[in-house]
């Protein structure tokens, strides 16, 4: 088949989504599939840009909010008829912003381009983490308690205790967060999340083990954990540079463990409306109870991400094999 790749974008996980939009080109190639990569930014890529793309790998820190608004003002590749008017499915490998929050997926409906994932509604729901949580609660999943910004700090701190996690509310890669410990952090944090979001997060920290599922079609594939090596939160640094954190699939748990938690990930998937695949986080308490933190309609799809790890351990599927399943999935819809 014909599959356009969308990836780039202009928000902070630009950088994330040019490493998973180059390396699934790859990938879809080596099934046999005709590929053209389009950056949001760029436009149609030649091979030779790919290359150079691939080799560039994901920075330490995002790009700066200087860099993104140059992308953002220069942005015109995303609904080129051009560049979609052949294919037979657009692959969305886009992170955050606008790629991820539902508007790109409106904007491919209206036009009647046929792409992977989630529609608008699932998009929209899954990355208003405020919107999410209650879907969460009304779904039977487990989510900690959380506050939206503007609240008092003694009503803050009365109701989520400390530490707390201060967030945009609409963003993703742990882009903004802070991890307060002491009441003199709460201002600045909020002031540093509100640069990222005009929407923002104050959510109870819950300590414990960090896990993940992925979900492909109706099933939830293999657990996995997450064990941070320099940083008490899978922050950026943590997911996308070399010796951040070890990933372990399958992760350490009875079998009933593993059967309740991928229960309420297939829950949250589908309390969101989200389709055909996701990654949902959570954390573990002392107690042995399940959290969920957050839902990822469009998780990282570089080889070695969780999503791809999640697959290949729980039913041995590649990394190609996957992005081909995934294109598939779309092409079946009728809509």
């Amino acid at each position: 088949m014909k599959i356009a790749i969308l990836f780039g974008g202009n928000s902070s996980e630009r950088e994330v989504s040019i490493a998973s939009g180059v390396q699934v080109s790859k990938a879809l190639r080596e099934v046999g599939h005709d590929v053209i990569a389009v950056d949001t930014f760029r436009g149609i890529l030649s091979d030779k840009e790919q290359q150079v793309l691939l080799a560039h790998g994901v920075a330490p820190a995002p790009p700066s909010e200087r860099d993104l608004q140059v992308i953002r003002a220069k942005t015109g590749s995303i609904v080129q008829p051009s560049c979609f008017a052949d294919a037979d499915v657009v692959f969305l490998a886009l992170h955050g912003g606008m790629g991820e929050d539902g508007t790109i997926q409106a904007v491919l409906s209206t036009a009647g381009i046929r792409y992977t994932g989630c529609d608008h509604v699932g998009s929209a729901a899954a990355m208003d983490k405020d919107l999410a949580k209650r879907l969460f609660i009304a779904a039977g999943v487990p989510t900690a308690d959380w506050l939206m910004a503007p609240v008092e700090q003694e009503t803050a701190f009365k109701r989520l205790g400390l530490p707390l996690v201060v967030k945009p509310n609409k963003q993703g890669s742990t882009v903004g967060l802070t991890v307060v410990k002491k009441s003199t952090q709460l201002a600045p944090a909020i002031a540093e999340a509100f640069l990222h979001d005009d929407e923002v997060m104050l959510e109870k920290f819950v300590s414990g083990r960090e896990l993940t599922v992925g979900i492909l079609g109706n099933r939830a594939l293999a657990v996995g954990e997450i064990i941070l090596k320099s940083s008490e939160i899978f922050d950026y640094r943590s997911k996308y540079q070399i010796g951040g954190a070890n990933e372990i699939f399958p992760a350490d748990l009875s079998k009933e463990q593993t059967q309740e938690i991928q229960d309420l990930a297939l829950r949250a998937h589908h309390g969101l409306k989200l389709r055909d695949y996701s990654r949902i986080d959570f954390r573990m308490d002392e107690s042995g109870k399940f959290w969920c933190l957050e839902a990822n309609t469009l998780p990282g799809l570089t080889a070695t991400s969780l999503l791809p790890q999640s697959a290949a351990a729980a039913v041995g599927i590649s990394f190609p094999e996957l992005c081909d399943e995934i294109c598939r999935m779309a092409l079946e819809r009728q809509s």
